[in-house]
């Protein structure tokens, strides 16, 4: 079933889990990646990890590789905690027209909730599509921040020169 039958528009992303976002984001300017945004302990509300509510905490750092969006994801949870893999590709990101609705048909697919959970105004969920993609699936409705901080880091990358790579946001 092809990804727009699932109401997925994209892939607008690929994330990465990782140890360090910093030291990661390091490794990957080195690829011709970046610049690199940095966000520590990300808070959210209302998260459910494997549908029981309870605190999500990650950090990550954006960075832009070409026309797609690099996410390097490090879950602070102990390893059998977490929703997604310790390292290699944790999930690829799409912009839905209804988190609810695409959640439903996603776990209908047999991609079961990993995670929901909210940031500002921004709802988000992973799905594990692990058996037959081999990574999570990140879902969220396209709103005007998100799209500005999506086109932020892109606008970022297309007149960088290589200084300040690493940005703390």
């Amino acid at each position: 079933m092809g990804f727009e039958k699932l109401g997925l528009r994209g892939p607008v992303q690929v994330a990465y889990a990782v140890d360090d976002v910093v030291v990661a984001a390091q490794s990957w300017v080195g690829r011709g990646a970046g610049p690199f945004f940095v966000r520590q302990h990300i808070g959210v509300k209302n998260s459910r990890m494997h549908g029981i509510h309870k605190p999500f905490d990650h950090s990550s750092a954006y960075g832009q590789y070409g026309d797609v969006m690099v996410e390097l994801l490090c879950e602070h949870h102990p390893v059998a905690d977490r929703i997604g893999p310790v390292a290699g590709v944790h999930h690829m990101a799409f912009f839905v027209d209804d988190v609810a609705t695409a959640q439903t048909t996603l776990a209908n697919h047999g991609w079961n909730e990993a995670l929901y959970a909210e940031a500002g105004t921004t709802a988000f969920a992973m799905h594990d599509a692990r058996t037959e993609l081999g990574h999570l699936i990140e879902i969220y409705q396209d709103s005007p921040g998100l799209l500005g901080f999506y086109d932020m880091v892109r606008v970022a990358a297309a007149d960088w020169n290589g200084t300040d790579p690493i940005r703390m946001l």
